[in-house]
């Protein structure tokens, strides 16, 4: 089974910065699609970054410049960081993975199929 657990949220003043981490576990490995979404109150969720092979990235236009996703293979963690924070960012954050793996996990209709439960940034 399949464990991700999202932490680093809060409530920040716009500009300031935060780093978001997901901690997963179970049948999931490092070289496996991850992404950060984002879904703001009453709206569809969104793409924020992707990460695979532990070193390959991209970002969606949501946060593009303003984030950087990263991998640690030992604490078998992603983090966002995420900087320049403004209003408009304020939503809830999730952590999804896929169990391909390979540029495969570049392609942006892939289907995430498992999720954590979330992290609030607030952003006033």
């Amino acid at each position: 089974q399949v464990q991700l657990v999202e932490s680093g949220g809060g409530s920040v003043q716009a500009g300031e910065s935060l780093r978001l981490s997901c901690a997963y576990s179970g049948d999931c490995y490092s070289r496996n699609c991850m992404k950060w979404f984002r879904q703001v109150q009453g709206k569809e969720h969104e793409g924020v970054a992707r990460i695979w092979t532990g070193t390959n990235t991209r970002y969606d236009d949501s946060m593009r410049g303003r984030s950087t996703i990263s991998q640690d293979y030992a604490e078998g963690t992603v983090y966002l960081q995420m900087n320049s924070l403004k209003p408009e960012d304020t939503a809830m954050y999730y952590c999804a993975f896929q169990d391909l793996r390979g540029d495969v996990c570049n392609l942006a209709q892939i289907q995430y199929k498992y999720w954590g439960q979330g992290t609030q940034v607030t952003v006033s």
